[in-house]
């Protein structure tokens, strides 16, 4: 069975404040994890386009002129 979003914020108001702030401790170190782990791929991803030759390096200039064209 699948919890739904409101069931979770319905649950939640049943903690208590301390059990409240570590939720959102927990969520806040998760969602720094999640964007990590993108940053990561996105990275590795960048370099493999690099390598076969799909992108070309450039200066700052020339990127912000690409993308305000």
């Amino acid at each position: 069975m699948q919890t739904t979003f409101a069931e979770v914020l319905e649950t939640i108001e049943n903690f208590t404040v301390d059990e409240k702030e570590t939720l959102v401790d927990i969520l806040q170190h998760r969602l720094v994890e999640h964007r990590r782990n993108q940053i990561q791929y996105e990275v590795e991803c960048a370099k493999q386009e690099f390598e076969q030759g799909l992108c070309k390096p450039m200066t700052a200039d020339e990127i912000m002129r690409e993308i305000s064209s």
